[in-house]
């Protein structure tokens, strides 16, 4: 259980130091027109870097070099503008010198306007030709953006200014950079929320359902106060990265309106931002929220603002008189930059509009289905199967009584279990599929696992139509490969609920999980031991007494007396504790 955990450490620490930029593959078309990284940061004012150019004069046609160098920075948009219109859009078009370091971008569906970095490795130098356009403006000025690192960045960086010959003198130059708007104000909260007041004037979203973070720091706190036409949203949870909320048309991640709160040292950055599919969320102005406040305490990442019902002028921003799915999720951070949240996020289970019946809601961080599969496959796999197994291995003497279709109640026993394990795990399969609407990527190994226990399932009572009559002499070879089939889907689909007890899917709390698992495992291999041990004491008991055969016969029918009593026993103590082992696990699935 320990693997799955240390893989996603080591994904996280290799974001951590390799990452450091929003885009660190460079393809960045949408900064195309104002030149600045979406990174949720001020750029800084004085410029390290520097713009060369191999000439200062130019006609049309001209191939040009220019370098942009200084010391090392990571991430890099080079441009060429009008030098006399530096808002304008750009102008010519590069060629790579360095392909490994650099790439060409399309900037308004023209490819080779801008140049950008390929990768986040350190650089301290790079070369390109521009070539001049024709017709081509009297006066050309290169703009670059620098990023060192996510919080560490210079906007609009100019070179000198290059001429045509015959061009008037260059006389009126303009601003490299836009200037900067002062940020709304943000205050410090100086004590927790409180629940109080949810579901009379709070519309609030909760998870545990009814918990309150001015009491509980673990409380998952989302509340919404509707003030006019604004809405006052208070937000809480433990975290040592950020929180954060979405408004979602779906119970799908994508095209959702949703904010943060990013911990940063010992302050919080609330930031708007829009959710495309499973990618990095777009960073938005902050300039439609007001009242910003936050608080750090215990482990909790508290903040609140306002925003109107209705922002025409943001296209991002929901209408909040409408109904929507409330998502909340936590997840780390590093140095102002998010990275995927650590768990599955939380869900209403219907679209709410928070703007009208105060309401107290809870939400759940699985999907019906999924639950669904989850509690089949352990139904079947540790209930059902085991039993049948046990049954099958120690119960032929106990159950040889013929009855229904003349077949032992034994054999019964064991195809009943094994018919119902393989159509609860037919059933159980699908519904992933039906979930995620195709394979998982995500998954790890434990989708392929699921395959090969659903062919092993569905192949064991094919297998078992074709039983040769028990003198056969091929008998013996179906017994081999029936037992080793079986055996096969019982190792793996443990493998297989092992791994996928680790899914965000599920969210089964930790590590109680995994102890509850080993249990299982260590209960159901202790009783086939001592039924084992049994019958190997009870067969040496018979060989001893005598070594008359019709005595050695009715000391086998007394030994096996006694012997069909322990079995039972033992097999009603097995089921008791089956029983309590799915219990556990079907009670923590509902309960995510």
């Amino acid at each position: 259980m320990a693997a799955p955990q240390l893989t996603l450490s080591i994904l996280v620490m290799a974001l951590l130091t390799s990452s450091v930029t929003a885009y660190p593959n460079g393809k960045v078309p949408m900064s195309c027109g104002g030149m600045i990284p979406q990174h949720n940061h001020s750029p800084k004012s004085e410029p390290i870097h520097q713009i060369t150019v191999s000439q200062t004069t130019f006609r049309p046609g001209d191939q040009i070099k220019v370098t942009l160098s200084g010391p090392p920075f990571r991430g890099f948009l080079l441009e060429a503008r009008d030098a006399e219109n530096l808002s304008g859009p750009p102008i010519g078009s590069f060629t790579l010198i360095d392909s490994e370091e650099s790439q060409l971008l399309t900037c308004t569906d023209v490819q080779g306007l801008a140049v950008s970095h390929t990768r986040s490795s350190t650089k301290t130098e790079i070369k390109v030709y521009w070539d001049a356009p024709n017709p081509a403006p009297d006066h050309i000025r290169f703009l670059a953006t620098v990023v060192k690192q996510f919080k560490i960045y210079w906007v609009k960086i100019p070179s000198p200014v290059i001429s045509q010959p015959n061009a008037p003198p260059f006389t009126t130059p303009k601003a490299t950079t836009q200037p900067l708007t002062t940020p709304p104000s943000v205050s410090h909260l100086t004590k927790p929320f409180s629940a109080s007041e949810c579901g009379n004037k709070k519309f609030c979203v909760r998870s545990p359902l009814n918990c309150d973070p001015e009491k509980e720091p673990a409380c998952v706190f989302l509340s919404f106060t509707r003030d006019n036409q604004s809405v006052m949203v208070e937000m809480s949870g433990p975290s040592d990265g950020y929180v954060s909320f979405a408004f979602s048309h779906d119970q799908w991640m994508g095209d959702d309106d949703a904010y943060l709160c990013i911990r940063e040292d010992q302050t919080v950055d609330i930031q708007p931002s829009y959710l495309t599919g499973r990618s990095y969320p777009v960073m938005d102005s902050r300039g439609t929220l007001e009242d910003m406040a936050w608080r750090l305490a215990d482990g909790v990442i508290q903040c609140s603002f306002r925003r109107n019902i209705t922002l025409p002028e943001a296209k991002n921003r929901f209408v909040l008189n409408e109904s929507y799915y409330i998502f909340f999720a936590e997840g780390p951070s590093h140095d102002g930059r998010i990275f995927r949240h650590s768990q599955q996020p939380l869900i209403t289970y219907e679209k709410f509009n928070v703007t009208g019946t105060p309401k107290s809601v809870g939400g759940s961080r699985s999907s019906p289905l999924l639950k669904a599969h989850g509690a089949l496959m352990f139904v079947a796999w540790m209930t059902m199967v085991s039993i049948g197994v046990l049954v099958a291995r120690f119960f032929r003497s106990v159950w040889s009584k013929a009855f229904f279709l003349r077949e032992a109640a034994w054999f019964q026993v064991h195809r009943m279990l094994m018919v119902a394990t393989s159509l609860l795990t037919c059933v159980a399969f699908v519904l992933p599929f039906v979930y995620r609407g195709g394979w998982s990527w995500r998954a790890g190994y434990h989708p392929y696992l699921g395959c090969t226990v659903m062919t092993l399932a569905v192949l064991q009572p094919l297998l078992a139509t074709f039983r040769p009559p028990l003198h056969d002499p091929r008998r013996q070879v179906f017994n081999w490969t029936h037992w080793s089939v079986g055996t096969a889907a019982r190792i793996i689909a443990v493998a297989a609920m092992f791994l996928g007890m680790d899914l965000p899917g599920l969210n089964l709390p930790s590590p109680q999980k995994t102890y509850a698992m080993m249990g299982f495992v260590v209960w159901h291999i202790g009783t086939e031991v001592i039924l084992e041990i049994h019958a190997y004491r009870l067969s040496r008991k018979v060989e001893i007494l005598d070594n008359d055969r019709i005595q050695i016969l009715q000391s086998l029918t007394v030994a096996e007396a006694e012997g069909h009593v322990f079995k039972k026993v033992v097999l009603a103590v097995y089921i008791c504790g089956n029983v309590t082992f799915l219990s556990i696990f079907l009670s923590a699935i509902n309960h995510v």
